[in-house]
């Protein structure tokens, strides 16, 4: 019998009530936005996984009995074991060729190590940490110490997204923008007090949300990444940055404030999850969880978005009017936007573009259509949330010329907003939430995309009944809601794949999912408060990003793979890797989706994991790497010589104090847990996984 790691965290999706407070304003905790009668997509997915489970299972390897929800720590599940040369699956059965491309590492094994645990003939190094000086004249990292002012000029906290671009004419050098999600305040200063922050914490806590743009130099014996400081090209943006609003619901009697009369000029960006790179050379930032620093709200507006009646939890209100919504009822108006950001220009403006509504934005990644046009596509982090596209009316321009970039800055300012909506192909009749096979035997479905709103050089038009443009850009979430748009499981990160242009959706968990008065298994759903999410693998019509047709599958239903709701593209489950909660994706250069986690709930830590998405290997899921106790896998990226995480708060577990830290990550006992960008190399120099 194998022994089970015990569960990890209490709160809904395996965060700890730290994570809960300072992440997402215990939006857990909080009534689910969402009341619309809309479909649930745990409903519309539920058969399909039933019925491909079915399908594959004599083909495959039977499952017996019901496992448990925890993966052994003594005793590795059998993927640990596989190797480059390939392993033995069931008993009897053929030794397999080895893994995909891409993939022929040693799957690391789960565990519960506060460390960077990386596969066996690789290296790793911190890039980066919170607090280390990247601006000419910031200081050094003194937490005991710490303004807002040196903040600034610094690394700032949780690093989420990541992006490394060419530095032409530097050779061994590239260029890394991270976001910096949230702060964990109760982390960051010795005997802080939840209920009476002081003016120089709330600055401190103010300079290390944004943006980062650093220089990174690669060692090339030994394949270590290090920052560069005082580069020219270094930059800080903060939630103080003056940023510019586009597209058509800037100026927007919506947007306007007394500071800001304009409704054009916004101060700061806050809670930065996920992102994109775009083909123009700029980055993409998503504003997620914007909702829990505002207080003080009453409007139904304002419920939708989960913005609270009372207090805030970080207090800032009490030092920025702007964060009161009873004083300043629009400034929580601008935030919730996709923000592009120029990190080969530190003069230029950041912009936040409205033409991609204003939601809880996970990711912003792009996809070109044949003549030129970028669509963005994008989720919004809630339970019984929607996910979106963008499509552009205006062509990318190649160049370097001012007037070249002046154009692709505005690419995201004109176009469509889509919404997306999925169907089943099985009669109602035959889903009796008992996993029994529907008569078509089939496991897809389709899907289409419902337009909200059209954004043109002369205006704008809602396609949306009673609402006009400037309301289906400002509260899209209720435009959704109007048109019949798929609740899904906490749409996170949306990635096009640069090999095949398939689409995929990671959708990290719903712990409602079968409550009173939510969506159950009575559709056939095989798991009720999902735990471990699924990703779903989008084709566009005639795989073209512009079509507003789209077919759909479940590619990945994730958790112990002895559990007989889980599925893994049909690739046999003994030998992959267990995966809970996945969150943010990327590809390598070979089509493999690479997956990160956030709140795994099978009792190790997070971690990084490969899976081949084409091919006799297809579905072989492997694990890459486990980050610290209390840490969120963010980034990642996926390079021919090099893999980079973000490991996203660090010893984030319920308790942790500076004065009694829950993990001594990066740099021992003694010192402060600090968030920091991880490298991943292979020992011999040669290429991931090959």
């Amino acid at each position: 019998m194998r022994k089970l790691l015990p569960m990890i965290g209490s709160h809904p999706g395996g965060r700890s009530a730290l994570t809960c407070r300072f992440r997402c304003g215990d939006a857990c905790f909080h009534e689910v936005p969402n009341t619309s009668t809309n479909e649930y997509v745990g409903d519309v997915i539920a058969s399909a996984l039933s019925r491909r489970s079915v399908m594959r299972a004599a083909a495959v390897v039977s499952v017996a009995g019901a496992a448990g929800t925890a993966v052994s720590l003594g005793t590795a599940h059998p993927a640990t074991a596989a190797t480059s040369a390939g392993t033995a699956g069931a008993a009897g059965a053929k030794t397999r060729p080895k893994a995909a491309r891409g993939l022929r590492y040693t799957s690391v094994a789960p565990n519960t190590t506060d460390a960077v645990t990386v596969p066996d003939g690789y290296k790793q190094n911190v890039v980066i940490r919170w607090g280390e000086p990247i601006l000419r004249g910031a200081p050094a990292f003194d937490p005991e110490n710490q303004t807002g002012k040196a903040q600034a000029g610094q690394f700032g906290y949780n690093c989420d997204f990541l992006a490394l671009l060419p530095l032409p004419g530097e050779r061994g050098r590239q260029l890394l923008v991270a976001n910096h999600e949230y702060t964990d305040e109760v982390l960051m200063f010795r005997g802080y007090d939840a209920a009476n922050p002081t003016r120089n914490q709330v600055e401190v806590a103010w300079a290390a949300h944004g943006l980062s743009a650093v220089v990174v130099e690669e060692d090339r014996r030994t394949g270590r990444l290090t920052a560069v400081p005082r580069h020219h090209l270094n930059r800080r943006v903060t939630a103080t940055t003056e940023f510019r609003l586009t597209g058509p619901a800037a100026g927007s009697d919506l947007l306007k404030t007394s500071a800001d009369p304009t409704g054009r000029k916004v101060l700061g960006t806050l809670n930065n999850c996920s992102g994109g790179t775009t083909p123009w050379g700029t980055t993409l930032h998503g504003e997620e969880n914007f909702n829990q620093y505002f207080a003080n709200s009453s409007r139904t507006t304002d419920k939708r978005y989960g913005i609270g009646t009372g207090a805030s939890e970080r207090k800032w209100e009490r030092f920025d009017k702007r964060f009161d919504v009873a004083q300043e009822p629009n400034e929580v108006h601008r935030f919730g936007y996709v923000v592009e950001f120029d990190p080969y220009d530190p003069s230029s403006t950041p912009r936040k573009h409205t033409a991609l509504g204003r939601f809880k934005h996970e990711a912003a990644t792009i996809r070109l259509t044949a003549d030129g046009r970028p669509v963005v596509y994008s989720g919004d982090d809630e339970r019984f949330d929607y996910f979106y596209k963008f499509v552009s009316s205006k062509r990318m321009r190649k160049g370097s010329s001012r007037a070249v970039r002046e154009h692709n800055l505005s690419l995201l300012d004109e176009g469509t907003l889509y919404v997306a909506k999925l169907t089943g192909d099985s009669p109602a009749v035959e889903i009796d939430g008992t996993g029994k096979l529907p008569g078509d035997g089939e496991f897809d479905g389709s899907g289409e995309w419902i337009p909200l709103a059209t954004a043109t050089a002369e205006g704008a038009v809602s396609h949306v009944d009673g609402m006009t443009a400037d309301e289906v850009f400002v509260f899209t979430r209720l435009a959704g809601d109007k048109v019949g748009a798929t609740k899904m499981d906490r749409p996170e990160d949306i990635e096009p794949n640069p090999v095949t242009g398939k689409v995929y959706v990671a959708l990290t968990n719903n712990s409602n999912r079968g409550k009173a008065g939510f969506a159950a298994a009575d559709e056939a759903n095989p798991r009720n408060a999902n735990k471990h999410g699924q990703v779903l693998e989008l084709t566009e019509r005639w795989n073209r990003p512009e079509s507003t047709r789209f077919a759909w599958l479940l590619f990945l239903v994730a958790g112990d793979p002895d559990d007989p709701a889980t599925y893994f593209a049909g690739f046999p489950k003994d030998d992959v890797s267990p995966i809970s909660c996945p969150d943010n994706v990327a590809f390598d250069r070979y089509g493999n989706l690479w997956i990160s986690t956030d709140g795994a709930q099978l009792g190790s830590h997070d971690g990084l994991f490969g899976v081949a998405t084409r091919g006799e290997r297809r579905g072989e899921l492997k694990q890459f790497l486990t980050v610290p106790s209390g840490a969120e896998t963010c980034g990642p990226i996926i390079q021919d010589r090099r893999v980079l995480v973000a490991v996203q708060h660090p010893g984030e577990l319920d308790g942790a104090t500076v004065e009694n830290p829950k993990s001594t990550w990066p740099d021992g006992p003694g010192k402060h847990v600090r968030p920091a960008v991880v490298a991943v190399w292979r020992a011999d120099g040669c290429d991931i996984g090959v």
